[in-house]
Order: structure tokens, then sequence, then C-alpha cells
């Protein structure tokens, strides 16, 4: 699993207009070129009657999968400039389909480069970026006489203070970043004289607004 990399927060959309077409930006977080291509899918069924459906994907911890379609439009046009802003932003496990209603005016193979990288940008801005970050869980139990010295260290530190339980003993729920784990347990225990009982627990993602 990596440590983290970016994805767009779940799905979106938002349309410019150039030289009188429309061009409208489709966006969503998947995980498996199947789901990639019922999304195009489902875009090209919605918006049947426009000139084009353009789109791109990368999907998998290296990108190992990487699609670009033109979809009628002169070749590398399109596709690839949709795919290379997803590139260029690293962005993993995202779609997007560009839709176009041709405005009657031809914009060139330059102006449709830009048309479809800008209105992929714009989607994504409108969408919204996230970095996903693999952090592990760790429940650290003390005496209620350190309750107010952890918390306050745990809320200024690195690390995530999820939630405080209160029990036979007070229990802080903290999430630290993979890799982090040794430091985190040996600054526990410096900084309470080994008087805490740590429990790891399990490995999750969680997201943070870029």
């Amino acid at each position: 699993m990596l440590n983290s990399y970016f994805t767009v927060k779940t799905e979106g959309t938002d349309e410019v207009t150039i030289q009188k077409s429309r061009f409208i930006g489709h966006v969503k977080r998947v995980e498996t070129e199947e789901e990639a291509q019922a999304f195009i899918g489902e875009i090209k069924k919605r918006h049947h009657d426009a000139t084009h459906n353009c789109s791109a994907y990368m999907i998998g911890e290296h990108n190992q999968i990487q699609k670009a379609n033109d979809d009628g439009e002169p070749s590398g046009t399109a596709g690839v400039p949709i795919l290379e802003v997803l590139k260029k932003k690293d962005l993993k496990d995202t779609v997007v389909v560009v839709t176009r209603y041709f405005g009657g005016i031809k914009l060139g193979a330059g102006g449709l480069i830009r048309a479809y990288s800008g209105t992929t940008s714009q989607a994504l801005d409108t969408t919204g970026i996230v970095r996903r970050q693999l952090m592990k869980h760790f429940l650290v139990k003390a005496d209620y006489s350190l309750l107010g010295k952890l918390e306050n260290q745990l809320r200024n530190s690195e690390y995530l203070l999820k939630d405080i339980s209160y029990q036979e003993n007070v229990a802080f729920s903290v999430y630290v970043e993979s890799g982090q784990e040794e430091t985190f347990t040996d600054w526990m225990v410096d900084l309470t004289s080994d008087q805490v009982e740590i429990t790891p627990g399990g490995s999750s993602y969680l997201e943070i607004d870029v």
C-alpha cells in the first residue's frame, strides 16, 4: 500500500464555453477499469446528443492502467490532453469525461488541446482533490492523572487525536502516519515515563483536503 497518494474527492462537474462550443467536464473517483468504463458509458448516454464525449482515466497504485479516447476529435487533441492533466496533478483512480457540444467555430488542434485540458483542470478544481494518507491506529490508555498532559501534547502534535474515552482509565484514539509508528510509541513512553499502555490497531486511509 502506498503511504499517500492524490485523488479526487468523489464526483463533480463543471462547464466552460469556448468559441460558442460548450465543454462539460465530468469527474469521478474509481477503483477499477470497469468502473471507469461504466462512468464513461453513463455520461455518453446522458449526453447522447453531444458532438463528442472524450475521456481519459488513470487507475492503480503505480498508474498501471492509463487510457485516453478522442471520441472523434482529431487524434491527440482531446483524450491525451485530459490524461496529461491527470498525470501532471498525479491523480490516481480518477476518470474524466469532457463532453463537447460544437458551437460552429473550429478551434484547430492547438485550440482543442487547450480547451480539453482547461476544462479538465477546471472540473478537477471544482470537484476537489484530496491526499489519502495511510494511517496506523493506536489506542493509548493511561491513568487520569495524565489526562491533561497527554491531551494537550497530542492536540499540539503532528498526530491525529481522533477520540478520548473515559472508562476505568482514560483512552486516547490516535492516528499516526505510516512509517512514524516507532517514533510515536517512543514519544509516548518518554512523555509518560512509560506509564501508558499502547495498543496498535489496523491501518486505513484518511483523506486530507488539498
